[in-house]
């Protein structure tokens, strides 16, 4: 499993330059059934990761734009009238898919933002007091531009908890940027794209990381870090059992990643800035900058006591 892993953070690195690790952090959070967020400056890549993730996992994929005008209906899908039966046909929205790229998620408003709500937590929408299945696997990439930029609309915690994963690309190294200018454009590299792990190969590994052990003194670890969330005054509130649960799902996804049956601490501290910083934050106001409470929170619990 993990040379099939290597290989397929391999195929997404020949389009998104010298950003190895944040394309083993991605695939680590599909592989774990959590939905990704990727927060960054217009232009850094985001939306070619994400079709470049939907490629190389070989799944359906469609994308919707967030504007401020989109209806809820223009994500699920509504009901249109058919003169020939003479009755209501269903027609399903881009929600209907295996990946979800809701681009720049935070330019709509929150009564659309919130028709995701019960698709990524259940799998499932309710539209017109009908409850539909969606495809499985069913992932949400969804990439937001930074709150001070003007037209977003923040995500309130309920819907950034639902988020197994919060990623930040940053800009390229000047060598991958010299690649990138000499290289050809993004979408004829993306056309390239293999698919390198197949459906059934997918669901193996995802069934995997049930099975890779996590200690009871790692447990003790990771409990120790999310009660400093809850008692310590540098967090506004801590995190939720969601989020531990979290934590540990990543943990062990990182481990089968790294060719390993059990967790090591160096898992969890690598997963845990993706996983808790969406979940915390310095003070009420949640659109407060939480960028290095992650390295506070490690600085202030021992690995071992």
């Amino acid at each position: 499993m993990q040379k099939l892993i290597d290989r397929a953070v391999a195929e997404v690195g020949t389009v998104l330059l010298g950003k190895e690790q944040q394309v083993r952090l991605a695939i680590c959070c599909l592989l774990a059934k959590g939905h990704l967020l990727i927060e960054d400056l217009p232009g850094m890549g985001k939306t070619t990761l994400s079709n470049a993730l939907a490629r190389v996992l070989g799944l359906e994929y469609k994308r919707v734009q967030f504007t401020s005008d989109l209806l809820p209906a223009d994500i699920l899908g509504m009901s249109v009238f058919d003169r020939n039966t003479s009755e209501f046909q269903f027609v399903p929205g881009p929600v209907f898919t295996q990946v979800l790229l809701a681009d720049e998620i935070n330019r709509t408003t929150p009564k659309s933002q919130s028709a995701l709500l019960e698709a990524m937590e259940e799998g499932q929408v309710t539209i017109e007091g009908v409850t539909r299945e969606l495809p499985t696997p069913f992932f949400v990439i969804a990439t937001q531009n930074p709150a001070t930029q003007a037209g977003t609309y923040p995500l309130p915690e309920s819907q950034l908890d639902r988020f197994l994963m919060r990623l930040s690309l940053g800009y390229p190294s000047k060598s991958a940027e010299r690649q990138l200018l000499l290289g050809e454009e993004s979408f004829k590299k993306l056309a390239k794209l293999r698919n390198i792990i197949a459906k059934t190969e997918l669901v193996a590994i995802q069934q995997a990381v049930l099975e890779v052990h996590c200690s009871e003194g790692l447990l003790d670890y990771l409990q120790r870090l999310v009660e400093v969330t809850r008692t310590s005054a540098d967090y506004a509130f801590g995190l939720s059992p969601r989020g531990a649960l979290a934590l540990l799902r990543c943990a062990k996804t990182w481990a089968l990643m790294s060719g390993r049956g059990h967790v090591v601490p160096e898992d969890l501290q690598t997963v845990l800035p993706s996983v808790v910083e969406h979940r915390l934050c310095t003070s009420l106001d949640y659109r407060s900058d939480a960028s290095g409470l992650s390295q506070r929170l490690l600085e202030q619990v021992d690995v071992m006591v």
